[in-house]
């Protein structure tokens, strides 16, 4: 068997033609334009490299952004501050503080003072709450693009045994919950797992989302399984996953490829929320 790829970036494409059309009926309809703020702080290089993605992704469909960059030595209280501020700014629908935050500051204080209504990245207590109980809820990105792929592949995710590897609250958890949603038996492995062979080797769907250069070998894949590899990790100057590729895709029947696969819908659903919270704000 060999794999067909699940292409992020084309399908990722698609989704962003289709959030255009949105926005321009938004601006007709109700003269509102979607806005984004993003706060960094500090100057980590793959941190500025991802907030300038996101900045001209907002461009490139019709969004309003912006960037507040501040200094590393910006305290909690500043950037709680100015998250209070955005929350009262009616041009701005969504809200995002970059991680990682400088050593001393609480990624989880500064979440909660975001309005659940603006919080589109889905990391405030409210949204994992509503996401836990299956009420209507902002998920967080890279989980909800996760989802999307699968559901691309056209395959029924119900009563299929899905191993999830990682157990972030950024993305293990909530992709697990997601799945349960979608009437899959879920098994979570994470760093204290023992035998993790045994586990991937009997699933039908596995996501893989530690960031351990070929963790997965392609002798633990069933043949036929969906495997979402949402791990990465540069090795000798060069992007690798968590599955080891080339040996996974002739025996799985769908794989994403890493570059390529999971990462371009990360920013595309972070413009899915930000629109849903353009247009929830306007009712």
């Amino acid at each position: 068997m060999k794999a067909q790829i699940i292409d992020g970036k084309k399908i990722s494409g698609q989704i962003r033609e289709n959030i255009i059309k949105e926005v321009n009926d938004l601006k007709k309809s109700h003269g509102i334009t979607p806005g984004l703020a993003v706060i960094i702080v500090g100057e980590d290089e793959a941190s500025c490299v991802y907030v300038s993605m996101k900045e001209k992704a907002c461009k490139n469909v019709g969004f309003y952004s912006q960037v507040h960059k501040l200094p590393q030595n910006t305290t909690q209280n500043e950037i709680i501050d100015l998250v209070e501020k955005l929350n009262k700014d009616s041009k701005i629908h969504g809200i995002l503080v970059q991680v990682p935050l400088p050593k001393g500051i609480d990624e989880n204080i500064i979440n909660s003072h975001i309005l659940p209504s603006k919080d589109v990245d889905g990391f405030h207590a409210v949204n994992s709450g509503n996401l836990f109980l299956g009420n209507p809820s902002f998920i967080p990105c890279t989980p909800k693009g996760i989802m999307e792929l699968i559901k691309r592949t056209g395959e029924d995710i119900t009563g299929k045994h899905a191993v999830v590897i990682g157990r972030s609250n950024i993305l293990g958890k909530p992709v697990s919950i997601l799945l349960l949603r979608e009437n899959a038996t879920v098994t979570i492995c994470h760093s204290k797992t023992k035998d993790l062979k045994s586990h991937v080797t009997m699933a039908d769907i596995v996501v893989a989302a530690v960031g351990s250069p070929n963790l997965i070998t392609g002798d633990m894949i069933k043949e036929g399984a969906i495997i979402i590899d949402a791990g990465t990790r540069k090795v000798n100057g060069k992007l690798v996953g968590d599955v080891e590729f080339d040996k996974a895709k002739d025996k799985a029947s769908w794989i994403t490829p890493v570059p390529g696969g999971v990462g371009p819908m990360t920013i595309t659903m972070l413009l899915e929320n930000t629109l849903k919270a353009a247009k929830d704000q306007c009712k």
